[in-house]
Parts: C-alpha cells; sequence; structure tokens
C-alpha cells in the first residue's frame, strides 16, 4: 500500500472523510547513535536521537480549492527514538502544527511553526543544523528572552507568517508570533522577516528576528546573513550573526565558514565557527573546529560520523560547565527517512 494512502487511512480516525482532491502523505526520520562529550569537566557517553536530524513522524496534505487556491496542513511530531517518548518537551506535535493557504499570491500558515532563522540555518549550514558541528551550537535561532508562550528549539506558537511566490530567485517571508500575554499584546510578541535570493549554484539569506519579552521592558534583536556557492566538486559555505539585548547591551557576534566534498555517496563536511561576546571581559572569544562525514547507502540510510572542538577564552563558556574549558564531541550513527 502507498504510504500515501495508508497516512490517510490513519488520519481518516479524526479527519473524517477526505475529498478526492485531497492528498495526504506520512513522512519521517528514525536517526539514532552513539555520541561522547567531553565538557572539559566531565565525560559522558549515551545513546542519543536525533543526532543528524530530529526523528520525526509527520503528516503532510493539500486540497485543491479551485481557481489556483490550495489548502494545506502539516502535523509532525518529535520522537525520542532512545527512548520511545515524543520530544519537543512531550508536545503532541512539538515540531510543526499549522494550517493555511496557497496560490499564485503567496503561502499563508497559521500555528506552531520553525523560525525563519532555523530555516536560514539550515539552507547553508554545511551539517544542517545536525551532528557535532551543528550551527546551533553557537548561532541563536529562536532568541534567549522569556518568551511566554512559544520558544522551543527554533520554533514559534501562535505564529501567522506569509511567503511571497518566487520572483526571478528573490523570495521574502515574514512572521508574527502572539504574545497572548493579558493586558499587554506587545508582551512576548516575535517578529521576523527574511530575504533570500537564490540562482544555480547560489543562494543568499538575510533575516531579522525581534523578541519582546514577557514583561515587555526588553527586546532581543538577532541579525543573521549567510551565503553558499556550488562549484559542484566542492560547496562553500559563510554565515554572520549579530545578537543583541537592548536591556543591558549584551551583544555576540558569530562567524563561520566550511565546506561540502561530495565524492559518490559520500560527503565530508568541515566548518570553523568563532564568537565574540562583547560582553565579557576583552570580549571574550569561543572558537570551534567540527570535521564530519556521511555515506549513503542507499536513497533513504545512511551512516554518520563527525567531531567537533570548542575552545573557550577564560572568561567564555560556551558548550561547556566552567569558563575557559574545551568541549570534545564526537558521535557516529545512522539515519533513516521514509
Amino acid at each position: 500500500m502507498k504510504k500515501s494512502l495508508f497516512a490517510l487511512a490513519i488520519l481518516g480516525a479524526f479527519a473524517g472523510a477526505a475529498s478526492a482532491q485531497t492528498s495526504v502523505t506520512m513522512y519521517g526520520v528514525v536517526d539514532a547513535g552513539v555520541s561522547r562529550d567531553n565538557n572539559g569537566t566531565a565525560s559522558t557517553t549515551r545513546l542519543d536521537s536525533g543526532i543528524q536530524s530530529g526523528s520525526r513522524l509527520g503528516f503532510r496534505g493539500t486540497e485543491d480549492l479551485g481557481g489556483g487556491l490550495k489548502g494545506l496542513f502539516v502535523l509532525e511530531t518529535g520522537i525520542n527514538v532512545d527512548q520511545g517518548g515524543f520530544g519537543q518537551s512531550n508536545k503532541a506535535f512539538g515540531r510543526q502544527a499549522y494550517v493555511g493557504l496557497n496560490s499564485g499570491l503567496g503561502t499563508l500558515k497559521l500555528g506552531r511553526q520553525t523560525t525563519l532563522l532555523r530555516n536560514a540555518l539550515d539552507a547553508i549550514d554545511p551539517f544542517h543544523i545536525g551532528l557535532a558541528g551543528s550551527a546551533e551550537r553557537f548561532f541563536n535561532d529562536s532568541g534567549s528572552l522569556d518568551v511566554a508562550g512559544g520558544k522551543s528549539s527554533g520554533r514559534m506558537d501562535n505564529t501567522v507568517s506569509y511567503a511571497t511566490p518566487n520572483f526571478a530567485g528573490f523570495t521574502g517571508q515574514f512572521q508574527y508570533g502572539f504574545g497572548e500575554v493579558a493586558g499587554n499584546s506587545k508582551a512576548s510578541t516575535q517578529v521576523t522577516a527574511s530575504a533570500q535570493y537564490e540562482n544555480g549554484p547560489l543562494l543568499v539569506s538575510l533575516t531579522q528576528h525581534n523578541i519582546q519579552n514577557a514583561t515587555d521592558t526588553n527586546k532581543e534583536k538577532i541579525t543573521l546573513a549567510g551565503a553558499t556557492y556550488d562549484f559542484s566538486v566542492v560547496k562553500v559555505h559563510t554565515l554572520f550573526d549579530y545578537d543583541r539585548n537592548d536591556s543591558n547591551s549584551i551583544t555576540h557576534r558569530d562567524q563561520m565558514v566550511g565546506v561540502t566534498v561530495p565524492f559518490g555517496p559520500h560527503a565530508f563536511l568541515f566548518d570553523y565557527t568563532r564568537r565574540t561576546d562583547k560582553a565579557l571581559a576583552n570580549q571574550a572569544e569561543s572558537k570551534q573546529y567540527a570535521l564530519g562525514y556521511t555515506y549513503a547507502m542507499s536513497k533513504r540510510t545512511n551512516l554518520y560520523t563527525s567531531y567537533s572542538n570548542t575552545k573557550n577564552d577564560g572568561a567564555a563558556s560556551l558548550n561547556v560547565v566552567a569558563p575557559g574549558a574545551t568541549d570534545k564531541l564526537f558521535d557516529v550513527g545512522v539515519r533513516h527517512t521514509f
């Protein structure tokens, strides 16, 4: 039985009779491996879920409404393969849950969605925000303020988003996350806008993400810029961000350069990342280099391994417990997509 029909049968229990013009697809990722992390204070060896890509089970659907208009939805839950539970703090559909409309004028979506920051990182990071070299170890994909109702690993609750059609390679997107704080419509809100140009081997992206705290007394502003260029024999990646907290002028800058080298079923990954934290004495720095390798056994199954080394100046403590410590992370595992 085709997976789309199987998914439709599952959803039928709570979705009712489906129109003949509706397409529903079930999809997912099952990813698990062994990782060893030495953070300069202690070493931990564990079986982890979602090292390369977050393990998940999802349902995606569209319906032709006529006149070029389509209805759409996504319900996607995170799965912790190591223990069999749900991810994203045990949310039923914690990865994504939205409904929307698509036409020649663009796409409108309402619900829990990934942030535009996370989408940009995924598109440009050579490790695709996975493995030991994940850009998320340095770059902020969702803000750090206490946002009621929504910030969780690069996702926003209560969100309305709009994406433009593609104009000769240019696309734009906008997200607004309702704070839903009684008596203050501005508190805990999130506003994001991005612009992207993609043409042949070139991809350029710019994203601005603003977050208001729960008491409407502070705002965090994150600006992310990045690009990739694919020379076929090697793909070059670069990222830069600037993160500022208005209340105390805490700022830091992150920079990354990396490459992907494909060779048949093999892919070799490398990047170098640096953070300059202006809130610390002498603008302390954290530096990381990361190596990765993947081997495609088939179109759906691959093996992977990666290693990263994060070194901190005396006042910095990124990815470690104690200031000045060094973190060494190694992992190896297998991923299957369906």
